[in-house]
């Protein structure tokens, strides 16, 4: 299985944090954002990761990443130099994916469960998607999963009346078939790709499962959810997973 992360965006909203490097890089308890995330894909033996992000940093991540040597993994770098979306990014990544199966990340997710078990019931899925959810106090402000029984028959971008408290995360999983899914799409109201319309296709198609995450989870993409996943990442260690020791000065 191929790893995604989708590093990009303008980071608007933590700005002026954002002003001079791309948030993923913003500092999570001890480490940038975004080794976290390429954390939790090495714990589940996933090592050929392609970052998404915008011209503006990507130096900025290349000069943190490099290769992938240090960590265990191999890096692919991508630019995405237009406004396009969640998809329009995922949709850059088809001839790195060629006709494996990948596993999307959002670079603001921040959470606790170890993936190997979620991508493990995902490998055994023959074809389709899998998206993980959480159970969150402020619905409105993700993507909201609709269940009826074991599945989910519809997601509702921030209803203004939730039909679950169950959130969307930022953590996804496709089949190939996801670029040609991409192909058909047409811009929403604000001009982008959305990957909930990705998503709803294949809850149509009835292939879309999902798992609920167990530990904690938060995005870190405001001033009040980057401050709470500080809090939540304080103590945690990723030298022993990364493969790389930070020494303290």
């Amino acid at each position: 299985m191929k790893g995604i992360i989708l590093a990009g965006g303008t980071g608007s909203r933590l700005y002026p944090l954002t002003k001079v490097t791309n948030k993923h890089l913003l500092p999570v308890g001890k480490y940038p954002m975004i080794l976290y995330l390429i954390a939790k894909m090495r714990q589940a033996g996933i090592i050929d990761i392609m970052i998404i992000s915008g011209k503006e940093h990507m130096g900025a991540v290349v000069n943190l990443l490099g290769s992938g040597y240090e960590y265990g993994v191999n890096f692919t770098f991508r630019i995405q130099d237009q406004p396009g979306g969640i998809a329009q990014a995922l949709g850059l990544c088809e001839e790195f994916v060629n006709d494996d199966k990948c596993i999307v990340m959002l670079g603001d997710n921040v959470f606790e469960d170890n993936i190997n078990q979620y991508v493990e019931n995902f490998e055994g899925q023959k074809k389709g998607a899998k998206i993980l959810i959480k159970q969150v106090n402020d619905p409105t402000r993700y993507g909201v999963a609709a269940l009826k029984g074991n599945k989910i028959i519809g997601i509702e971008e921030k209803p203004k009346t939730p039909k679950s408290n169950y959130c969307v995360t930022g953590i996804y999983m496709y089949d190939h078939s996801v670029f040609n899914v991409i192909k058909t799409l047409k811009p929403s109201n604000r001009g982008e790709l959305e990957i909930t319309d990705v998503n709803n296709w294949y809850i149509k198609d009835n292939s879309l499962t999902y798992d609920i995450l167990n530990g904690w989870w938060t995005d870190a993409g405001t001033f009040h959810s980057l401050l709470n996943a500080n809090i939540l990442t304080q103590d945690i260690d990723l030298a022993h997973i990364l493969n790389r020791e930070y020494k303290k000065e």
